[in-house]
């Protein structure tokens, strides 16, 4: 992966006395014509350097400002997750510094808060020293994981943080100073979700999966009772790891399946590879997944010769499939996963597994769940992520949804904003009334933790009854089931 600007700029190392390594005028777009002052940016990594960032904000917050009174010191100075990231001059003088971190004292749900934004009074006529340390707290936050990012920001300083590309939300007041709540936009789950949105004009006049299942990952096969799921693996991952492969390909099928309530009974691939070999080792872990979830492959076809590819199509039962569109405003949601399992190396923050450590009888538990519960809408999520699958839940139903961040099962390992992207191995969303049941999922964690409303997109509701929209609309263009 290549390096980001914003990664060049923090480091995650402690400061080392180097020489600028990007063009400040070029990454700030100020077009100033003087040349900025050398300056490196980095977190503060030892007590002594925290200690002159805050004499610093003592300067100017309390002596020059007067903005407080004895100390500007407060709770978010003892928490230990805050992070600050300071401005050195070429012989390690703190210049400037700012400091970061959750919004409040609990868990860590993705909501940060920036502040204590300063630049040292002699540095102030040099151009670049608050910008680019704005736009490093930005780019940390969104590394960090972090969904929600605000700043209360003097009313002076409000068009330097628009220019940088912060909203205004609304007036606050800071220790009787007017202030304005600025907000940077994050568009990590509109990204996650951003590779559906050509499905509803290639798919036009198809209807796949017919009245009622319109969007759904499974299709019920007209006369019968039988539902075909078909999915296919990203042919760089089949190269990279084709034993992984193997198994996701069985993963994603039957928990298609699964959403739809229906009993996985086969299993038909497609394999490409260069040699046997490498097919050898697909085929390993497809094997693999069959004997785990104990459902048979019962036929396919393979070539040699050719780049690698695999899809996977699955055939399960059900008398009454249920529907992803069934969703409608008032309904609660609720996501079921299986929080165990770590990081599949190689994959973090994109895949969580948890599916290769159950044993059977866990895994058809887990697949069993929505076909036992029958709520009115399931799907089960794709590499859309939570919220992007969510917002193909809440289109296909003609409704919005709100997710509400305190309540949502996560893993103690996943950062919310990776958790909402990644693919989670196994996890449901649910829609249904109020006094339904919870899914019975064997190793899984199920929690309430929304609602569907009226409307469209997806917001996330945060603990002080804040909601920011992470998706504006309809996901996929498909429309309603």
């Amino acid at each position: 992966m290549a390096t980001s600007v914003c990664d060049t700029l923090l480091g995650v190392a402690e400061w080392q006395p180097e020489p600028w390594p990007v063009d400040v005028p070029a990454l700030l777009g100020s077009g100033s014509p003087r040349l900025p002052r050398p300056f490196t940016i980095g977190r503060a990594a030892d007590r002594g350097t925290v200690f002159a960032y805050r004499m610093l904000r003592r300067r100017v917050f309390v002596e020059d400002q007067g903005l407080f009174g004895d100390s500007d010191l407060d709770f978010h100075d003892d928490d230990p997750r805050t992070v600050v990231l300071v401005a050195r001059d070429p012989a390690g003088t703190v210049i400037g510094g700012v400091r970061l971190g959750p919004a409040g004292d609990g868990p860590d749900l993705g909501w940060w808060r920036g502040g204590r934004l300063v630049v040292a009074p002699g540095q102030r006529g040099a151009p670049g020293v608050g910008p680019a340390l704005v736009r490093a707290a930005c780019g940390y936050a969104e590394n960090a994981g972090v969904l929600r990012f605000d700043a209360d920001v003097q009313v002076r300083h409000e068009s330097l943080f628009v220019r940088l590309g912060w909203r205004r939300v609304r007036p606050v007041d800071v220790q009787g100073v007017p202030h304005v709540l600025m907000r940077w936009p994050i568009g990590r789950v509109a990204a996650a979700a951003e590779g559906k949105a050509a499905l509803g004009s290639l798919l036009r006049g198809l209807a796949p999966g017919g009245r009622g299942f319109v969007g759904d990952d499974g299709a019920p096969v007209p006369g019968s009772d039988l539902v075909a799921a078909c999915d296919a693996i990203l042919p760089s991952m089949v190269e990279r790891d084709p034993d992984w492969a193997g198994w996701c390909a069985v993963l994603v099928n039957v928990n298609d399946l699964a959403a739809m309530g229906a009993t996985p009974v086969g299993l038909l691939d497609a394999l490409g590879a260069r040699d046997a070999s490498f097919a050898a080792r697909v085929l390993a872990g497809l094997r693999r997944a069959s004997d785990a979830y104990d459902v048979p492959i019962l036929g396919g076809h393979t070539q040699f010769g050719v780049p690698a590819a695999l899809s996977v199509t699955a055939l399960g039962r059900t008398a009454h499939p249920v529907p992803g569109g069934g969703g409608r405003p008032g309904h609660r949601l609720r996501l079921t996963a299986d929080l165990g399992g770590r990081w599949r190396p190689g994959y973090t923050g994109r895949q969580w597994d948890s599916t290769s450590i159950r044993s059977t009888a866990e895994l058809r538990a887990m697949l069993g769940a929505v076909g036992t519960a029958r709520p009115a809408a399931a799907k089960d999520v794709s590499m859309a992520g939570i919220a992007g699958t969510l917002g193909m839940l809440a289109e296909a139903g003609s409704c919005g949804a709100v997710l509400d961040m305190a309540r949502l099962p996560r893993p103690p390992a996943a950062t919310m904003g990776d958790w909402l992207t990644c693919f989670p191995g196994f996890a449901m969303i649910t829609a249904d009334a109020p006094d339904a049941p919870a899914l019975p999922a064997g190793p899984a964690t199920g929690a309430e933790c929304g609602e569907l409303t009226s409307g469209r997109g997806v917001r996330l509701r945060w603990p002080d009854g804040e909601l920011t929209e992470v998706l504006s609309g309809p996901v996929t263009g498909m429309g309603r089931a």
